[in-house]
């Protein structure tokens, strides 16, 4: 009786939020799963596009997997998952952002009926560790190397790889046209890491087919001043000099203050501003460049000087761009025009301004070092050619990713099948429950050529029992979109690099078993509100002492 009387004991503060147990796991696998049927659709070559619109009026339409995660500011904690495997992808692979989504909200729509029959969510987790390490090292021994090829050959490859990526995009309709482009882009950078080096720009207007890729350095001619027309606007061989200076006449700082005793020292101290410009510009052109680039202004005296000398320049180039004639030219920003040497001077075989639409853009091409690309993208709407650019760093990245793990497995969920066949193979072998949770990992698999078949408006469960009877004989079978069967994807070159497969199959793995390890949720709304107040005293207390303070003191109280 005693015991009865004991009061409760208050662990966590009062209004706290808290949920557990087998019921709040079944809560995380649903709003996971309510977050994979947003971006189902979008999955390969028939994929629907998503069309956000946010509270700032930009529109975007996509449908690409981690472009659409990052904009739908996803709230639920355990749903945020799911975003940051997409964003993982992206960064990594740069394609299968949909996939990796897809098969993470698979494997748990697949788990969720033995939570609720109270397996214990370890045991799920433990059988899907192993199967998602044994479908990777399956995955590994079915890729096939591009090693040892010719560079035709490697190229032609390289673009079937593109093509794949890119026949699911917008821009899918020219994918031999985009896929040649990006290959010729990746291998100009050569071993260069830096994906910076391959600019895209984007210019409205015209169609897709009059996208060009300039082997150097291309971008928008920048604010000019008078005199600029004069300068001539191509050459052949020019040394190029780039500038981190202003070469314009600085005004004084504020409050700047000369005493003179003589009137006739005021023009002495003129004189010296002008020589100190003069000098500058005269250095410049002893250099023997022709071209000078700068990130900073170059004012209107500059701009005539060098135009009456038959030198282009040009102020104001962002800094990306400048590193990247940098690295393309083989020269180096300097800070000052002192002692230029010719080691620090770039050059190229053509330089000229170009009209591309309604802007005019200044090409650098026939780079010595030919460190870097540039890709002009052109199009109608806007929006099309934002996606067109999301479309070709999938590309990009897909083609860097197979030039460095040049190994590749076929698409069209062929290699998904292949490795559900050899998983439901091996669980057979296994005694116990795990025989269950192997199989489900199987089965879940089997969600990308289903889906592609949906998305094409194609009898998925027709296909997938041709599929199934095929991969039994061992062939490399997947969803054939064009007629609604089955083709052999690799003899059709329908590829994609083995990474791709192996970082979604374990970043998706991964993620589900972190889902299901969540038992508990709390949620302490208190603290939040606690803190918005906080915020709000602070600024009230600021305001208000702002405004008693100018206020207060001058004025009579009534």
């Amino acid at each position: 009786m005693a015991s009865m009387m004991q009061p409760q004991i208050i662990l966590l503060k009062e209004g706290t939020d808290t949920s557990q147990g087998g019921a709040q796991v079944v809560s995380n696998i649903n709003a996971c799963t309510a977050v994979a049927d947003i971006v189902r659709t979008t999955l390969g070559p028939r994929g629907m596009d998503k069309l956000i619109h946010d509270d700032k009026g930009s529109v975007t339409i996509s449908n690409d997997g981690a472009t659409i995660m990052r904009l739908l500011d996803i709230v639920h904690p355990a749903s945020k998952i799911l975003v940051d495997i997409a964003k993982s992808q992206d960064s990594e692979v740069g394609d299968g952002t949909t996939t990796v989504v897809l098969l993470a909200a698979e494997f748990l729509k697949e788990a969720k009926p033995y939570v609720e029959d109270g397996v214990h969510p370890h045991s799920l987790i433990r059988s899907y560790r192993a199967a998602g390490n044994m479908a990777i090292q399956r995955v590994k021994e079915l890729a096939v190397s591009i090693e040892g090829k010719s560079l035709e050959e490697k190229k032609s490859l390289l673009a079937k790889c593109a093509a794949t990526t890119l026949s699911s995009k917008l821009i899918g309709g020219e994918k031999e046209f985009f896929a040649s482009m990006v290959v010729d882009a990746v291998l100009a950078i050569g071993n260069d890491d830096r994906l910076n080096l391959i600019g895209i720009k984007k210019v409205p207007g015209g169609t897709m087919r009059d996208s060009f890729l300039v082997n150097g350095v291309a971008f928008k001619k920048t604010f000019s001043y008078a005199g600029f027309e004069q300068q001539p606007k191509k050459f052949l061989n020019p040394k190029i000099l780039l500038l981190n200076i202003e070469l314009e006449l600085k005004s004084e700082k504020e409050n700047a203050e000369i005493r003179l005793s003589d009137p006739l020292q005021y023009q002495s101290i003129v004189d010296a501003e002008w020589n100190i410009i003069y000098d500058k510009l005269d250095n410049c052109v002893k250099s023997g460049a022709k071209i000078v680039l700068s990130r900073l202004a170059i004012g209107d005296l500059a701009t005539q000087y060098f135009a009456d000398r038959d030198i282009f320049c040009a102020g104001r180039v962002t800094e990306e761009d400048l590193q990247r004639v940098a690295a393309a030219t083989g020269g180096m920003v300097q800070t000052s025009v002192n002692n230029v040497i010719d080691e620090v001077l770039g050059s190229c075989e053509v330089f000229e301004e170009k009209q591309v639409g309604n802007e005019r853009f200044n090409i650098f091409s026939g780079c010595p070092s030919g460190q870097t690309a540039t890709i002009v993208l052109r199009g109608g709407a806007d929006q099309f050619i934002e996606e067109a650019e999301r479309s070709l760093h999938d590309a990009i990245m897909i083609v860097r990713r197979a030039l460095k793990n040049s190994t590749v497995v076929p698409g069209g969920g062929a290699i998904d099948m292949e490795i559900s066949k050899y998983l439901r193979q091996h669980a057979r072998t296994i005694a116990g429950k795990s025989q269950f949770f192997v199989n489900s990992f199987a089965k879940a698999l089997e969600v990308i050529p289903r889906q592609l078949c949906d998305n094409a408006g194609f009898d998925a469960t027709d296909v997938l029992n041709k599929l199934r009877q095929k991969h039994a004989s061992g062939a490399n079978y997947g969803v054939d979109i064009n007629t609604g069967g089955i083709t052999d994807s690799f003899a059709n070159f329908v590829w994609e690099p083995a990474v791709v497969k192996i970082n979604a199959i374990n970043a998706a793995t991964e993620a589900s078993c972190l889902i299901l390890s969540v038992d508990e949720t709390v949620k302490n709304p208190k603290s939040e509100s606690a803190q918005g107040e906080a915020a709000a005293g602070a600024m009230a207390g600021r305001g208000g002492g702002a405004m008693r303070g100018r206020g207060g003191r001058g004025m009579r109280r009534r």
